[in-house]
């Protein structure tokens, strides 16, 4: 992954962060999710959504609003 991009977001759930990076594309950010799970057992590691660090705060301030 390119150096341009930050993490914003990081959860254990899939969908949660699917459901994050589309409402930072309903609001104009490109976003990615990484799943970092561990694909023998399932329990360690996060799913993390990233965007390109010109638009992180914007980003934060959503993902908080999301949170709510």
């Amino acid at each position: 992954m390119d150096k341009n991009w930050t993490t914003i977001y990081s959860t254990d759930q899939l969908y949660i962060a699917e459901l994050a990076k589309q409402m930072l594309h309903d609001n104009g950010i490109e976003a990615v999710v990484v799943n970092k799970r561990d694909s023998t057992y399932n329990t360690f590691g996060d799913i993390e959504v990233y965007v390109n660090r010109d638009n992180v705060i914007k980003a934060l301030l959503l993902i908080k609003e999301f949170e709510r």
